[in-house]
C-alpha cells in the first residue's frame, strides 16, 4: 500500500474549491463534485455507482436585515437557513424579542414570542418538543446566533428536516454574535428582514464506490465523507478534506488483497443534517444492518492548528484499534465517545454498525472557521490530511483482511436506545417524511 501524499490532496481541493467552489446541496456544483468523485473512484478501479434522492435547493437571490435602535435603522449581514423559507421578497417588520436554548425553553408559556422578530441565542434546538413549541407560539421570524464564536462573522446553517416536515417553518437567518450583542447592548426594538428566493425542489447524489472482496460473507466496511457544503463556504475543511481523503483512500487500497469489501461513499446534502448518509441507510437497510462490519467516516479533519479526535460510537475497541495505527505515523488523537448525530457516521450507528467520525478541532468549541467563507485552502494542512489519511487506510486495510475482527461488530442495547431517541427526534426515524 503506498502512502498517500500531501500534492495528492491539494490537487483534490483544488478542483473542489477552487475549479467548482461552493457545492450547496442540490445545486448544478454539488452535481460537479459528485462527478468529480465518481471519476476518481473509477480511476482507482472502483466499481460506482450514482445514487440519487430528492432535496431541497437553497436558491436566495437577496437577503436583508435592518434593525432600529434609537429611532435609527441600521442594515446587517445575514443568511437563511437551508430548509427555512424566504419571505417572497417582501418586507417583514416586527418587534424584536431575545430567548437562550439553554434556559429559554423552561418557561410554560413562550406565546410572548407570537408575531416577534426572535433573536434566537443558538443555532441547533436538539429536542423536537421545544421546537414544536416555538413554532406554536407563531414568531415573525427567528434570527439564529451560533453560540459557539463570539464571532463577527455571519455563519451558515440548515433546518433539521424532520422538524420543518413535522412542524413547519418561519423565514429564519443566521447573525454574527457580535452584531447580535451590539443590538442587544443598544437597545434594539424592531427588525425587519426580506429575502428573496429560498428552497425548490432538486436532487442530490450519493457516489458509491466498491472495491470488492473475494469472500461475500465476510461484510462490507464503508468509508465515507460528504461532498456539499453550507452557503457561501467552498468548504476546503468542511469537507473537501474528507471527500480528499477517501478518493486517494481508494487509490492506496486498490491493490491490496481484501477478504471483506470496502465500501467508499461520497455523501450528497449532510449540511442538511446527514441526508444522504440518511437515505442510503434507509434504502439499504437490510443489507447495512446485516454485512456492515464498520464505519469510518471523514468530516473536516485538516485544521493546520488544532487535535485530532475520534468520535466511537460502538465497542470500545473502535478508538484503540484506530489510535494504533494513527500513533504508529506519529499522529495522536483524543478518543471521545459522545453521541454526536451532526455528521455521516450517525445513520449507520442508528442501523447497528459501529462507526468512527474523524474530525479535527482548533478551539474549544470546535473550529473558528465554521460554515464560513473563509473555510478556503488556507485552512487546510495538506501534509496532516495525507499523514491522517495513510494510517487510516493502513487501518481499513487491516479490517479488510482480518479473518476475525479486532472488536465486536455490534453496536451494544444501551448505546441503541440512546441513538434510537435521536435518530427519530432529528431525523424522522426509519420512515423519514413519509
Amino acid at each position: 500500500m503506498h502512502a498517500i501524499t500531501p500534492e495528492e490532496i491539494a490537487g483534490h481541493l483544488s478542483v473542489l474549491t477552487r475549479d467548482i467552489g461552493v457545492r450547496l446541496a442540490g445545486s448544478r456544483a454539488e452535481r460537479q463534485a459528485a462527478d468529480y468523485v465518481a471519476g476518481q473512484l473509477r480511476r482507482h478501479g472502483a466499481d460506482v455507482t450514482v445514487e440519487e434522492f430528492p432535496v431541497r435547493e437553497r436558491v436566495v437571490t437577496a437577503q436583508t436585515l435592518d434593525i432600529e435602535a434609537a429611532g435609527a435603522w441600521q442594515a446587517f449581514p445575514c443568511s437563511l437557513l437551508s430548509n427555512a423559507p424566504g419571505t417572497g421578497g417582501a418586507p417583514i417588520e416586527a418587534p424584536v424579542a431575545v430567548i437562550d436554548t439553554q434556559t429559554g425553553y423552561q418557561r410554560d408559556d413562550l406565546s410572548w414570542l407570537s408575531g416577534k422578530a426572535v433573536l434566537h441565542l443558538g443555532t441547533h434546538i436538539e429536542r423536537a418538543e421545544d421546537y414544536r413549541r416555538l413554532m406554536a407560539a407563531r414568531p415573525a421570524f427567528l434570527m439564529f446566533v451560533d453560540v459557539r464564536y463570539p464571532a463577527a462573522v455571519v455563519t451558515a446553517d440548515g433546518m433539521f428536516p424532520a422538524y420543518l416536515h413535522q412542524f413547519g417553518a418561519v423565514p429564519t437567518v443566521s447573525v454574527a454574535y457580535q452584531d447580535a450583542w451590539n443590538w442587544v447592548a443598544g437597545g434594539a426594538t424592531a427588525a425587519r428582514l426580506r429575502v428573496s428566493g429560498g428552497m425548490r425542489d432538486s436532487t442530490s447524489q450519493n457516489v458509491v464506490g466498491e472495491l470488492p472482496g473475494r469472500d461475500p460473507f465476510a461484510g462490507v466496511v464503508y468509508v465515507g465523507a460528504h461532498h456539499d457544503t453550507q452557503a457561501d463556504s467552498v468548504g476546503a475543511d468542511d469537507n473537501g478534506s474528507g471527500v480528499a481523503a477517501i478518493i486517494a483512500i481508494a487509490g492506496a487500497l486498490a491493490g491490496v488483497p481484501r477478504r471483506r469489501t470496502i465500501r467508499i461513499i461520497s455523501f450528497g446534502a449532510e449540511e442538511q443534517l446527514s441526508v444522504g448518509s440518511a437515505v442510503y441507510v434507509r434504502r439499504h437497510r437490510e443489507t447495512v444492518a446485516a454485512a456492515g462490519r464498520f464505519m469510518l467516516n471523514f468530516d473536516a479533519f485538516g485544521s493546520h492548528l488544532g487535535w485530532t479526535s475520534l468520535v466511537c460510537n460502538g465497542p470500545e475497541g473502535i478508538g484503540p484499534f484506530l489510535a494504533r495505527h494513527l500513533r504508529a505515523s506519529g499522529h495522536y488523537v483524543k478518543v471521545v465517545t459522545d453521541l454526536v448525530p451532526y455528521a455521516d457516521h450517525f445513520p449507520f450507528v442508528a442501523a447497528g454498525v459501529p462507526a468512527v467520525w474523524i474530525g479535527r478541532n482548533n478551539c474549544l468549541a470546535g473550529r473558528f472557521f465554521h460554515h464560513r467563507p473563509d473555510d478556503d485552502m488556507t485552512r487546510v494542512s495538506c501534509p496532516l490530511v495525507a499523514q491522517v489519511a495513510t494510517a487510516s487506510a493502513a487501518g481499513l486495510a487491516e479490517l479488510a483482511t482480518l479473518e476475525t475482527l479486532p472488536f465486536p461488530d455490534t453496536v451494544d442495547a444501551r448505546t441503541k436506545a440512546a441513538v434510537a431517541d435521536m435518530w427519530d427526534s432529528l431525523f424522522g426515524g426509519w420512515a423519514g417524511f413519509a
